[in-house]
């Protein structure tokens, strides 16, 4: 069992105190939960993989709101957790304020690259090359000529998701419509399932009838409602084809799994003070195919997006990557 399944405020921060003093490795998950079946239990996973094979033991918490951020940084950091590990860029803040009060505990964040403390490793993805291959699928799938597109928080890392994803369309079927929506401008926009559904069900009105959800627990809305309207969703960052068995057309993976899993691996031998950057080239990012959507991935298909993925690995089809200049060339 672990020290603090959730961190529920005041009182139960009080659980960890700088008296208690241990080497194991911790992770605290963003809003939406460790079971979002996305971001978050991709981190899980990850954890649990490491835990499995090694049979240590780790600590984790769960966000119930922003104004914990810090507070739980430095709790852990307190503790003697190292390394501590963070899931997402809502984490920046904090980590660059509580960073240099503790030189000796080594963190690691998700979804950063541009802090500056030499204890910190930052892991970035190449979101948008993953994400060209899923679009290209979505063309190749839609009946209609119209797809969409829903983000979570609106923000320029999920608009590198749907960059990529609208240049991908676009390289299979230059004709190709895409319906475009952000579930909010707060961190709220990752888990509201039912909105999330909403958006998805006024884009099928519009035509859509192959959305992608980058939207963490807000995709599983998404999901949902698009198998109920008859239409095929992609999932994200976890292998989400499962949830809807013949539904999902592919899940844009992106292995925060193996991040947090090296993290923990390394240990307080962390290397810190740079970023790693996990591209398609090191298999950072894909697409799923299993036994849950092998019915729905034409040959042809699953043909022109592997030889798509060796030109992005070659550098011969080079994806625009949103967040160099917040411009997305394609529409």
């Amino acid at each position: 069992m672990t020290l603090m399944h959730k961190f529920l405020g005041a009182a139960a921060t009080l659980a960890l105190t700088s008296g208690m003093a241990y080497a194991d490795p911790a992770i605290i998950f963003d809003l939406g939960g460790k079971f979002d079946k996305s971001f978050n239990e991709a981190a899980f996973n990850g954890a649990q993989r490491w835990a499995a094979e090694t049979g240590g033991t780790f600590k984790e918490l769960e966000m119930q709101s922003e104004a914990q951020r810090e507070q739980a940084l430095r709790r852990l950091a307190e503790a003697g957790a190292n390394p501590v590990v963070m899931t997402g860029f809502g984490f920046a803040d904090a980590l660059n304020t509580v960073a240099p009060d503790f030189p000796d505990t080594k963190f690691a964040i998700i979804d950063v690259d541009w802090l500056d403390q030499p204890n910190v490793l930052q892991v970035a993805f190449s979101e948008h090359e993953g994400s060209y291959l899923v679009g290209m699928m979505a063309a190749m799938a839609s009946k209609t000529g119209t797809v969409g597109f829903i983000g979570g928080m609106d923000v320029p890392l999920i608009s590198k998701f749907a960059c990529g994803y609208v240049q991908g369309v676009k390289a299979a079927n230059p004709d190709a419509t895409i319906i475009q929506n952000m579930t909010g401008t707060t961190p709220a926009a990752w888990n509201d399932p039912v909105k999330g559904a909403e958006l998805a069900k006024a884009q099928k009105s519009q035509g859509a009838d192959v959305i992608y959800a980058a939207a963490g627990g807000t995709g599983i809305g998404v999901l949902q409602a698009a198998a109920d309207e008859g239409i095929l969703s992609i999932g994200v960052d976890s292998n989400q084809n499962h949830l809807h068995p013949g539904q999902v057309l592919t899940s844009m993976l992106k292995r925060v799994d193996n991040a947090v899993y090296e993290a923990f691996k390394a240990g307080t031998d962390l290397e810190t003070g740079k970023v790693n950057v996990m591209d398609l080239a090191s298999d950072g990012v894909g697409y799923a195919l299993d036994d849950n959507n092998a019915a729905l991935v034409t040959e042809e298909m699953k043909a022109a997006v592997d030889a798509a993925a060796e030109k992005i690995k070659s550098g011969e089809i080079k994806v625009h990557n949103y967040t160099t200049d917040n411009t997305c060339p394609v529409s």
